[in-house]
């Protein structure tokens, strides 16, 4: 092919960026043709054209030839090789070279440029690659007609993003072997697994990592920059984790022709693709991340070239014509390549120069230098081993089977780590080239059948070292088993444990399941959609269950949690108002949309019951329709506050309800009492319970409070207790504790027997219903406006007195007239007179007492005519007051205008009658008693 029918056949150049089917178009049009040949860029992609065409045609007419393999059946038609592998004494009736555009690259250009400029086909020749050759090709090859390809989908930019939050069918490149390892790593602890690409892996290798991803074993891709070279994955995002690679040379940044390569991976035909940057590369600039969107790069202005017509007289002279110069302004030449570098080694070794005696001689020595660095360890090292081929060779005219046969054996091995395997891999490459060369092996068949196996050996057992390092084999065989719609069988036990096919994955906590503690919660994603999927039954039978469950299976804790069991299966939210809240679900989403609403259904059943149950009284009361005017708005007040208000907070509306309006409330459990309007009802344990669960709730308080411990008549005045908190738990702060309501209208019960301006003691009786000491209830009667004042005095003590003797039935005849005999006394209390000659020397005991005066805090308010002219007189009874307000005064002796104290004082409110406190019992007694009269 090479320099012959020039300016015969169809040329054509069918230019675009990726994924516009310039691969796909020239399969077709090669097997419209009866022979043949397309050249790629690399032995992964040859491999996957052969096995495309080998699908439509068959093994018997597909020849596949790249540096390290052969398959060259009897009857071939189509030549499938790397563009340096390509045949050139085969003339074909079709030729095809993909990727173009590499005949810019320093590396390997001056091979592509070679077979532009020589290369053709009988009857068409297509040259494919990027638009950015467009200039190079018409100015080299005039005849070349150009197609242009619209890429099938849209390419976009997404920026930077975490490698945690990649979305699944990522590819994630990198530009070293280590790089590509550690992004691989943590891929498998973060998303459960990846698949490795790298140009340097075997074909069997690397086709067995891509079967990982396509199949959806895993998520994942990590490669090098060799998926830009035409391989055809289901990839939907390619993430950039640097911006510059090594060349060779030195440390380059890649150029935004080179990122759009790879970027337009994303995108499998007409579905689109994005691309953007992760890890420790920095965003793409504007105009670069446009140009590859908008795929307009610089075009081409420099080939790579290096003389193709070459002389072998001697090796001077063979050096001399590959370092030749070109006029053309659209070539360069190209830097020393490997084989160079080799041949200009071997000649300054007398061992190989001294066995060069005509150009046959050089010929080989340059055949053997075009022999591959696969190991890459050095230029030294290499050139050694190509001195002791080419010595054999020149000697013996061939490789010796036993000198070959140790180093292949050296080789075979499957053991050691990737490292290990990936350098006895390109080992293998090495002799797998020379087994190649039909002059070079006794037995060619053998020794590639030979090199082959081992290489094969040597790619599965690297398959199985990736695999382990970088899936999580568990994850791979449940997901597997998910995408292939198998039945999968779980079990759940007692415990909760989940098993899929046997294996342990996590726990199901009621609906939600649980992932394995071993895994990370990355891993335990794909963990839990293979469970899920497998649960499906479990979750619908354990949603029956509960929905059939009775009540008194389901409870809701102090935090609004609800409960099944011991399982937590759902959450209280805040509904249209504090009494009515919904029902939210602890279910996973992937149990489906029915199971969730029959869950949540059932949960919203209990919790509405429950509050119907617990708030019956108040309720009923809403529902009253008799209850109108300014009674049905207290009586909405007093729900929306869930029972309970505090008197002062309401004290003007009380007074505006009047006897008919508090007996329809009092029907319903309604007291008025001094401090606090409640419903006795709602005081118990289980309502409080709930009504500080709705108010937390209502008030979108971060942490509850706990409800009191029942029982208790004072609890600690905790300062730290939000706002509102011992209202609605039923309680009333009063100094360092806070008394329960019930039991402070109780107590004010006593207190309005006792006359509050003069003072009076705390008694037992007082005590035992605070349940507190006389310190403890001093310090409560002062949070309640009380002033306590603190005393000592004598303790009194019980004298027993025996009784007197009874009167002989004649002793009453000796009474005086009107003369009654005293009854016996068993008790007489007497206090020791200190005077007395015959009392004891010792200190008599003393005891600690209370006086308790009602003392408000004084408010600053304005002056009052009204009350200056004694508005605020009492009738002297010396009680608490009876409206929450302060106590009535004690007797004054004489009042205005020196009448007597019991006469009546003015006052500009109301007749007495209509100031009657009907909530006080005495108040009532009184009424009662003016009814009789």
């Amino acid at each position: 092919m090479t320099g012959t029918l020039m300016g015969q056949g169809r040329i054509a150049a069918v230019l675009g960026p990726t994924n516009t089917g310039k691969t796909h178009y020239a399969i077709e049009r090669m097997l419209a043709h009866r022979t043949g040949v397309i050249g790629l860029p690399l032995r992964l992609l040859a491999r996957e054209v052969y096995d495309r065409i080998v699908a439509i045609r068959g093994p018997s007419v597909v020849a596949l030839i790249t540096g390290e393999e052969r398959i060259i059946p009897d009857r071939v038609q189509y030549w499938v090789c790397t563009v340096e592998a390509m045949p050139t004494n085969h003339a074909c009736d079709f030729l095809a070279l993909d990727e173009i555009q590499l005949c810019a690259d320093p590396e390997r250009g001056h091979v592509f440029t070679d077979r532009l400029l020589h290369a053709r086909g009988l009857h068409e020749t297509l040259f494919l690659g990027a638009d950015t050759m467009r200039g190079a090709i018409a100015a080299l090859v005039p005849k070349a007609q150009f197609l242009s390809r619209e890429r099938f989908s849209e390419l976009t930019y997404t920026g930077s993003k975490k490698l945690s939050r990649m979305s699944p069918r990522s590819a994630i490149v990198g530009f070293s072997v280590e790089n590509v390892y550690a992004i691989a790593e943590l891929l498998r602890r973060q998303k459960g697994g990846a698949a490795v690409v790298m140009g340097a892996l075997s074909p069997r290798t690397r086709n067995a990592q891509v079967d990982l991803y396509q199949n959806g074993d895993v998520e994942f891709l990590v490669a090098t920059d060799a998926i830009g070279m035409g391989l055809n994955l289901d990839i939907k995002h390619v993430a950039f984790s640097g911006l510059r690679k090594f060349d060779g040379r030195k440390m380059r940044d890649l150029a935004p022709n080179e990122l759009g390569q790879i970027a337009g991976r994303a995108g499998r035909h007409t579905l689109p693709g994005t691309f953007g940057v992760t890890g420790e590369a920095s965003p793409l600039d504007d105009e670069v991340a446009k140009a590859i969107t908008e795929h307009r790069f610089a075009p081409i202005r420099k080939l790579q070239w290096r003389n193709s017509r070459l002389s072998f007289g001697s090796i001077s002279r063979l050096l001399m014509s590959l370092e030749a110069q070109t006029d053309n302004e659209w070539l360069t030449r190209a830097r020393a390549a490997d084989d160079v570098i080799a041949l200009r080694t071997l000649s300054e070794r007398a061992d190989v120069t001294h066995r060069i005696r005509d150009a046959q001689d050089v010929r080989l020595l340059w055949d053997v230098c075009c022999i591959p660095d696969f190991r890459g360890i050095s230029p030294a090292e290499h050139s050694s081993l190509l001195a002791g081929i080419f010595q054999y060779l020149h000697e013996l005219g061939r490789v010796p089977d036993d000198w070959l046969a140790r180093q292949v054996k050296r080789i075979d091995r499957q053991d050691g780590d990737i490292d290990t395997l990936s350098k006895r891999l390109a080992y293998i490459r090495t002799w797998t080239f020379v087994a190649q060369r039909a002059a070079w092996v006794d037995d060619v068949a053998y020794w590639r059948e030979e090199t082959r196996a081992v290489e094969d050996r040597l790619s599965d057992a690297l398959h199985e070292r990736l695999t382990q390092r970088f899936v999580d084999r568990r994850t791979s065989v449940l997901m597997r088993r998910l995408k292939q719609k198998e039945s999968l069988v779980a079990e759940v036990n007692e415990n909760g444990e989940v098993t899929v096919e046997g294996q342990f994955i996590g726990r199901l906590d009621g609906f939600r399941f649980r992932q394995d503690s071993a895994a990370t919660p990355d891993e335990a994603k794909t963990l839990r959609q293979a469970a899920v999927a497998a649960l499906k039954p479990e979750l619908h039978l354990r949603a029956d269950r509960l929905y059939n469950a009775p009540d008194t299976e389901f409870d809701f804790t102090e935090q609004g949690g609800l409960m099944w069991g011991q399982s937590a299966v759902g959450k209280l939210t805040l509904g249209s108002d504090a009494t009515r809240p919904l029902a939210e679900a602890f279910v996973d989403e992937d149990a489906g949309p029915e199971v969730i609403q029959k869950v949540q259904r059932r949960l919203q059943h209990f919790i509405d019951r429950k509050i119907a149950a617990l708030f019956e009284p108040m309720l009923a009361m809403q529902k009253d329709e008799g209850i109108t005017g300014l009674a049905r708005g207290f009586a909405f007040r007093l729900s929306e506050a869930m029972g309970i208000l505090p008197r002062s907070d309401v004290a003007e509306d009380v007074k505006a309800l009047d006897q008919e309006a508090r007996a329809l409330l009092r029907k319903h459990g309604v007291r008025f009492g001094q401090f606090t309007v409640f419903m006795p009802a709602l005081l118990k344990p289980a309502p409080t319970r709930l009504r500080l669960v709705l108010w937390a709730l209502a008030g979108k308080l971060d942490q509850f409070p706990e409800s009191p411990p029942p029982g208790l008549v004072t609890i600690p005045n905790d300062a730290e207790a939000p706002e509102g908190y011992f209202t609605m738990s039923g309680y009333r702060p009063a100094g360092t504790r806070a008394i329960r309501i019930d039991m402070l209208e109780r107590l004010a019960d006593m207190l309005r027997k006792e006359d509050s301006r003069a003072g009076f003691e705390g008694n037992a009786d007082m005590l035992s219903i605070t349940g507190l000491t006389l310190e403890q209830f001093a310090d409560l009667m002062t949070g309640l406006g009380y002033r306590a004042e603190r005393g000592e005095r004598v303790k009194v003590k019980a004298v027993v007195v025996a009784p007197a003797e009874i009167a002989a039935p004649d002793a009453a005849t000796d009474a005086e007239p009107g003369e009654t005999t005293p009854e016996p006394t068993a008790e007489v209390p007497q206090v020791a007179d200190a005077a007395a000659p015959d009392a004891p020397e010792d200190a008599p005991e003393m005891e600690v007492f209370y006086n308790f005066k009602w003392a408000p805090p004084r408010r600053d308010r304005k002056p009052n005519p009204r009350r200056e002219e004694g508005a605020g007189e009492t009738d002297g009874s010396g009680r608490p007051p009876r409206k929450g307000g302060k106590p009535q005064r004690g007797p004054k002796g004489k009042g205005q205008g020196g009448k007597p104290e019991a006469a009546r004082s003015f006052s500009a409110k109301p007749e007495k009658k209509d100031r009657i406190d009907p909530d006080n019992p005495f108040a009532q007694a009184l009424m009662g008693l003016k009814e009789k009269g």
